[in-house]
């Protein structure tokens, strides 16, 4: 069974290694090149490729001429995506003999599109997991082949549900491989009603809003935490504007008459919420900030 990959990130590595213990002949492996001003916090797809001898590309675009006649050359029965991070035309996934899959990072039809995990914690949900689907026209739409649920505690960050979320990706597919091997694709309806579209997310998305309710503040913190670039405030202080990142936070349950901001209340910095609720900032940079400069 011949198979092309589009790959990237741990879900990338984690899934072509379950590929190549299942006996999947891979023989050709598109990724990225690492791009040197992002925090790389991941196994390469690259390296793990070359080390079982599967040629690699990394063209800047999916949709590049050669990387179709180089797909079409190797007739796949199967193309696999796994957090590729670029739109594969329905050109190319059209050479899959049996079907192009991908693998998504929530419970599809929920949270569809980009950063399906940070959306999640962000939103306060209790539950996300894996999806492997049917690649179609639209991004995550297609029919459902298998999916798995992970849980989301109460006080996780999205790099731990991250973790979680990328060994039930890697189970999820070995779990369907045997069918996949015969050639059987079990599908089911994804039902894009029941769910939602999410973009993507840039730095400037972190910004800690303190009239916001505590849980809202706390659910950011939470979804942007390390590996992330992290929530911040800018405050205002006698000597200027300072910007702090909160790299973790606890909520707590005591009522504060305070306005909406941060405080040292008994050697805690505390931040007040629009709900008159609050987190405690139990680890931010520069750790040098002093609320009693406010």
């Amino acid at each position: 069974m011949k198979a092309v990959v589009f790959a990237y990130h741990e879900v990338g590595a984690r899934c072509l290694q379950a590929l190549l213990d299942g006996g999947v002949d891979v023989q050709l492996v598109i990724t990225h090149t690492d791009d040197p001003n992002e925090r790389i916090w991941f196994t390469s797809v690259a390296e793990l490729a070359t080390k079982a001898g599967i040629p690699v590309i990394t063209p800047e675009s999916a949709s590049e001429p050669d990387v179709q006649q180089r797909i079409a050359a190797i007739a796949p029965d199967y193309i696999f995506s796994f957090y590729y991070r670029q739109m594969i035309p329905m050109s190319v996934l059209n050479l899959a003999k049996i079907a192009p899959l991908n693998m998504h990072g929530s419970l599809l039809p929920k949270y569809r599109g980009r950063v399906p995990i940070n959306w999640a914690v962000l939103h306060g949900e209790t539950e996300t997991g894996a999806t492997l689907h049917i690649m179609a026209e639209k991004p995550d739409a297609g029919d459902i082949v298998a999916q798995q649920a992970v849980p989301i505690g109460p006080d996780e960050t999205a790099g731990e549900v991250f973790a979680h979320v990328t060994a039930a990706a890697a189970q999820t597919l070995a779990g369907v491989l045997p069918q996949l091997l015969k050639g059987d694709v079990p599908r089911r309806p994804n039902n894009l009603a029941e769910g939602s579209y999410f973009g993507g997310r840039k730095p400037e998305d972190g910004r800690i809003h303190w009239d916001q309710t505590a849980a809202q503040v706390y659910n950011l913190i939470r979804a942007v935490a390390s590996p992330y670039p992290g929530a911040f405030a800018d405050i205002q202080t006698t000597s200027g504007i300072q910007r702090i990142t909160v790299n973790a936070a606890r909520r707590l349950d005591t009522l504060f008459d305070l306005k909406p901001g941060l405080y040292r209340i008994d050697s805690k910095v505390i931040g007040v919420c629009g709900d008159k609720m609050a987190v405690e900032l139990t680890d931010f940079t520069p750790t040098t900030f002093d609320p009693t400069t406010l």
